[in-house]
């Protein structure tokens, strides 16, 4: 198998880097985290002038036929950014739903306007309760009229204050179906706040929401197979962030190193801080392999293979990331933890990413119950 990556990805790789190096410095990421909106809505034009928006998304519908592995190039870029904006649930999680479910009316309305930038999404799925089991779904769907109408309550929806529409499961005819919601319809009620890396999440209330018959995506009941995948492709882009986020955190702490003195003598002289510095750079580099095969894995039609890659990937970079996270607060010492440097906010980012989206020993019950099945 090939890894080298083509000119085309190098260059959109190179454009990113020298994006977020020249206009998404930290002190501008921690106001953007104190804003109102959480993230900065001229970034998210800049995203979509690159072509990042539309990058997972058929040509046919504004897209640039990019697959899993473009998105990781993205993702490893916005990683070490930091970045605020909610790219995994829009354009990766979201996006991909439509891009795979969706009807031609949805696909040629919807996925456009994602990739021009003027539409944001969040997936309402999971509910209090449930852990990370998809399928507790307890949201149901009525008919009503020649459409539905939602009642129900969803928890920790990422990207949700921002969003312009939101897509809510609920059960209905025996199984689990997909609704399009306006953010504004009646019935719907959000409560907003800031997670622990500075994002936005919200909890929600369905009370007799009513959406038409065309706000379905996907056929009757049979939407799990539809969030399993989309789940999948979200985190192989979240192990690609932590990727991002690790070689940042390998590359300030070896400079702390370099210069920071303790009798007389850079710290870095130390050779149990070398040690320490060499297993940060070892688990990143095993992680990317991982987080590699998870992006490689993630088109493949064979959803046993593709579950099975992504369970593992998750599982490892999640374990990667904590020591890696771990060791470059340990040899910041107390400026490591400091609001006004970034090893923190690296830190806490990589700890929100191992808890998205299943856990590692989630991961890994899931890893060994697709090697049991096999």
């Amino acid at each position: 198998m090939n890894f080298n990556y083509t000119e085309e990805q190098l260059a959109l790789q190179d454009t990113l880097r020298r994006f977020i190096a020249k206009d998404y410095a930290f002190e501008h990421r921690r106001t953007l985290a104190k804003s109102d909106d959480g993230f900065d809505r001229e970034a998210w034009k800049t995203f979509a002038d690159f072509g990042i928006l539309a990058l997972p998304f058929h040509e046919d519908f504004g897209g640039l036929n990019g697959t899993a592995v473009d998105t990781m190039l993205v993702m490893e870029m916005l990683g070490r950014g930091l970045a605020l904006e909610p790219y995994v649930s829009t354009v990766v999680l979201c996006g991909g739903l439509i891009r795979d479910a969706g009807s031609n009316e949805q696909k040629e309305t919807l996925l456009p306007e994602i990739a021009g930038g003027e539409l944001m999404l969040a997936l309402a799925h999971f509910e209090a309760g449930g852990r990370y089991q998809f399928d507790h779904v307890a949201t149901t769907a009525t008919a009503n009229g020649s459409g539905w109408k939602l009642d129900g309550t969803k928890a920790v929806v990422l990207g949700a204050p921002s969003a312009d529409k939101l897509i809510v499961s609920a059960r209905c005819n025996g199984g689990i179906s997909l609704f399009l919601v306006d953010a504004n319809s009646p019935g719907l009620s959000l409560r907003a706040y800031p997670t622990q890396d500075g994002a936005r999440a919200a909890n929600i209330k369905l009370a007799g929401v009513e959406v038409g018959a065309d706000s379905m995506i996907g056929a009757a009941g049979e939407a799990l197979a539809i969030v399993d995948r989309a789940l999948d492709y979200a985190n192989a882009a979240l192990c690609a962030e932590a990727i991002g986020i690790m070689s940042a955190l390998n590359e300030v702490t070896l400079e702390y190193l370099k210069t920071r003195k303790q009798f007389g003598v850079p710290i870095g002289n130390f050779q149990a801080l070398q040690h320490r510095m060499a297993d940060m750079v070892i688990a990143t580099e095993q992680a990317r392999s991982m987080a590699t095969l998870a992006a490689v894995r993630a088109d493949s039609p064979d959803a046993a293979e593709r579950s099975r890659a992504v369970a593992a990937a998750k599982a490892y970079v999640t374990q990667s990331a904590r020591l890696v996270g771990q060791q470059a607060v340990q040899l910041h010492g107390g400026m490591g933890v400091v609001d006004e440097l970034n090893v923190g906010h690296y830190f806490k980012r990589l700890t929100m990413i191992g808890l998205t989206f299943g856990d590692a020993d989630y991961h890994l019950g899931k890893f060994s119950d697709t090697l049991l099945t096999a």
